[in-house]
């Protein structure tokens, strides 16, 4: 029995090993819509629309567009839109329900019966802006490259290895190795080739050695779900199609200043008829909320995408003169606990920290009681929600008070990145630790140090978000709590020392089992159900206290439309893919 998946995803999440860019703090407040408006009417065709992005998240592209080589694909999830558009996309109802998975440039997708094959057939007559097929080839062509380029964007899939490779054109393999890195493993991509195979032009099959429910869930916010032109590749060569990729998405480059501003025009051989709406979009980088949000006022941009600055968001919401979307929250905070270090490595120590919490206080006092609280690592807006956890220690100063004293004394570290949210979050819960006898240094770090603290391991607490619409996908649950995650505190398995260590010797601990079985089901029900258990079990563990999730915010002139900005879309990772083939502007 095959099951058609062509309309509504049956699986879910990807783990992607380091969305190194979605390591942020998004404090988006203030639940609901601030439009003020009875309905858009239909779209209209032409027109210009600038986008402002945050050069410390989305607006930072350093390592380039090709979906093999950036490291920030999660991040840059405009970008691509507009670019690649995408085999899948993440869609909602015209009211923002019911979110689902829905093939783009793919027609369909199915799993066979044992959910070890995936197999995507294409849509008919797809062509890349340079003229040539987006066919089975090329797709196998990038996700090859993809596997094997280095990118952080790439999940983490088992394939199955040991598939015999078909015969395949000379001429197809000698373009897949000179767009790879000169030291890559051949046999390692010869394995890869029988793994990842197109069966006629418009088909190709993923084989895995262990079925993932979460696989196509995640394609959106990976590189897999990214197809650039190999013959554009070829003619252009690494640095200038990192710089200009070619893809088949609703608009083309024409201008690209590395960081500061992209510009785009409508692709007039784009496969969807009457699509995109724009003549022109162009993305502009600014250092930080408020420099966005003063760009939009002074009319120098149409749309601020993510804005997480609470204030501002509130400031915005009162402003006639702007309109504010807010998405459906799945990323709450999460003090993330480092049980391979003192004081953490003390299951008591970690027990006072939940109790001592009060993270309800914290969303009254500074964000207006906007956010949505959770005991886990999603929130509403995401798949597997459990707004509570049995077992779950809450807020009991006495009790926090108590355990400190059996300590003898508690010292501790609280890491958190270097943004004014962060700060304001990390400032009132060191008065609350305090309070409980507790003593607390205060560590703030420029996003990419975070990150280095983070691999180093040498870390007590940190504060951050965790969540995505998938909690196998993005920053999901596995990013926070896997034991080899890079970006975890949790337990490594018995007789492992690294994290490295248990990859390699497929040492695993409870919660890494939990996590495992989480993933290989296509059942959502049964995937339902082990979630429980790993939120449960991260409770009993006392891993982390979890606190409120807010909604990114979309901030724009009067006038502009699309999914993705007056319509949400769950975030992905951190903030709301948009679909810029439909985003329109409404014509004078």
């Amino acid at each position: 029995m095959r099951r058609d998946t062509s309309r509504r995803g049956k699986g879910r999440p990807i783990r992607t090993l380091a969305l190194a860019a979605a390591f942020t703090l998004t404090a988006a407040a203030c639940q609901g819509d601030t439009s003020g408006t009875d309905g858009p009417g239909d779209p209209e065709h032409g027109g210009e629309l600038t986008v402002i992005l945050d050069s410390a998240f989305a607006g930072d592209w350093s390592t380039g567009l090709d979906p093999a080589t950036s490291n920030s694909t999660g991040a840059n999830l405009p970008q691509n839109s507009a670019v690649f558009g995408g085999l899948f996309t993440l869609e909602t109802d015209e009211n923002g329900e019911n979110p689902e998975i829905v093939p783009n440039q793919a027609e369909s997708y199915e799993w066979s019966e044992d959910g070890l094959t995936l197999t995507v057939t294409l849509r008919e007559g797809i062509e890349f802006s340079d003229g040539t097929p987006l066919d089975a080839e090329a797709v196998v062509w990038n996700w090859v490259r993809e596997f094997n380029s280095g990118s952080t964007g790439t999940p983490q899939v088992t394939l199955d290895l040991e598939r015999e490779v078909p015969d395949l054109d000379q001429e197809f393999l000698d373009s897949l190795f000179g767009a790879l890195p000169d030291d890559v493993d051949e046999d390692l991509i010869t394995s890869h080739l029988g793994a990842i195979r197109a069966v006629d032009d418009r088909t190709v099959e993923m084989h895995l050695a262990e079925a993932d429910g979460s696989l196509v869930n995640g394609f959106p916010g990976t590189n897999l779900n990214l197809m650039g032109s190999p013959s554009a590749y070829a003619e252009m060569g690494p640095e200038e199609f990192s710089t200009a990729p070619v893809g088949a998405g609703p608009f083309v480059i024409t201008e690209n200043q590395q960081n500061e501003r992209l510009e785009l025009e409508r692709n007039e051989d784009y496969f969807k008829d009457d699509l995109p709406y724009l003549d022109t979009l162009t993305f502009q980088s600014v250092g930080g909320d408020q420099v966005a949000y003063q760009t939009l006022q002074a009319g120098d941009g149409d749309v601020v995408e993510g804005l997480s600055d609470v204030t501002l968001i509130e400031e915005a919401q009162n402003n006639p003169d702007v309109d504010v979307h807010l998405g459906a929250p799945t990323s709450p905070y999460v003090v993330q606990l480092n049980t391979r270090e003192e004081p953490f490595d003390d299951k008591q120590a970690r027990e006072a920290i939940y109790y001592a919490t009060d993270f309800e206080a914290i969303n009254e006092g500074l964000f207006n009681d906007q956010g949505e609280m959770s005991q886990s690592f999603t929130a509403s807006g995401g798949l597997f929600h459990h707004a509570e956890v049995p077992g779950y220690r809450e807020y009991d100063p006495e009790k926090a008070e108590e355990i400190v004293d059996e300590l003898g004394g508690l010292e501790i570290e609280l890491t958190t990145t270097d943004l004014s949210t962060a700060r304001q979050v990390t400032t009132a819960l060191q008065t609350q630790w305090q309070e409980a006898g507790i003593d607390v240094e205060i560590d703030s770090q420029a996003l990419g140090d975070v990150i280095t603290t983070f691999q180093g391991g040498e870390w007590q607490s940190i504060l951050q978000t965790a969540g995505a619409w998938d909690p196998a996908a993005g920053i999901g649950v596995g990013v926070r709590f896997g034991s080899t995650s890079p970006y975890s505190g949790t337990p490594l398995p018995e007789g492992a020392d690294s994290g490295e260590q248990a990859l390699e010797e497929g040492l695993q601990t409870e919660l890494d089992e939990k996590l495992e079985a989480a993933v290989q089901t296509l059942d959502e029900e049964e995937r339902e159900e082990h979630y429980r258990a790993i939120s449960e079990y991260i409770a009993e563990e006392a891993y982390g206290p979890f606190g409120p999730a807010f909604s990114p915010a979309q901030v724009m002139r009067p006038g502009v439309h699309g999914p993705g900005l007056d319509v949400p879309i769950p975030a992905l990772a951190v903030n709301q893919g948009v679909l810029y083939d439909r985003v329109w502007v409404e014509q004078q």
